[in-house]
């Protein structure tokens, strides 16, 4: 299996599927002859919205509907598709035209959330809607457990990358941990760069890197409303 196949825990039967889900559009404009992964993200954005209202429906029970309908659009959402193929590696994968190459495509939410899509589609043609449903719960699980805890609310994480995007910035997060492992505590901190935002503590890393971006995206409001950009050193925190 390919690195990728490995993170994904598949290996294909037709790697020209998995081929096909990295080809980006840009490459078909320039070529007439190739194939893009349009067709195959249409298909992978179904299959993730049949598999992530199962999980919800079965797994939730005490959800309301309008309830269920909110936290499967926070799971779905671009910036939360790029962070999952962020994760397994997508960009490197991706095949791209030398114009979108130049202009940075394989960092882009949009593309890396395309892909990810496309490479679900490619996985539901090859290994059949069981195989692709246990990568999703794999890929997704933590993040449906968090967000159906609070329905409704999008998480701070996602706020601030959604805020900081439209000025074509993305965060990091450094986490250092601390204590015994039965009492372990974390501090994090968000940096645009080598710009800190804004600093969390929790008792896991993702409470302190929720909590940073929390501060943050606070910061960010406050330098808004005295007419700072969010990318600005005086606009460092969001919206609520």
């Amino acid at each position: 299996m390919t690195p990728l196949e490995e993170r994904l825990g598949h290996g294909f039967e037709r790697p020209d599927l998995l081929d096909l889900a990295l080809t980006h559009r840009s490459v078909s404009a320039e070529d007439l002859s190739s194939e893009d992964n349009e067709r195959l993200e249409f298909l992978g954005d179904a299959i993730l919205q049949l598999v992530v209202t199962d999980l919800l429906y079965h797994h939730y029970p005490d959800l309301a509907e309008g309830k269920l309908a909110k936290v499967r659009a926070s799971l779905v959402s671009r910036p939360l598709l790029a962070e999952i193929a962020r994760q397994l590696d997508l960009g490197p994968n991706l095949r791209l035209a030398p114009a979108e190459e130049r202009t940075g495509g394989r960092s882009k939410d949009s593309i890396l959330a395309d892909a990810l899509e496309a490479v679900i589609g490619a996985l539901y043609l090859d290994g059949g809607l069981e195989a692709v449903r246990r990568i999703i719960v794999a890929l997704m699980g933590d993040h449906v457990a968090e967000r159906a805890k609070s329905p409704g609310v999008r998480d701070y994480k996602t706020r601030l990358q959604e805020i900081l995007a439209r000025g074509g910035e993305r965060p990091t997060y450094e986490v250092v941990g601390e204590g015994p492992d039965h009492a372990r505590s974390f501090s994090a901190v968000v940096l645009v760069g080598e710009r800190r935002l804004g600093t969390g503590e929790g008792r896991s890393k993702k409470q302190a890197e929720q909590a940073a971006a929390r501060e943050a995206i606070e910061a960010i409001s406050g330098g808004l409303r005295r007419g700072g950009s969010p990318s600005s050193p005086e606009g460092r925190h969001t919206t609520r």
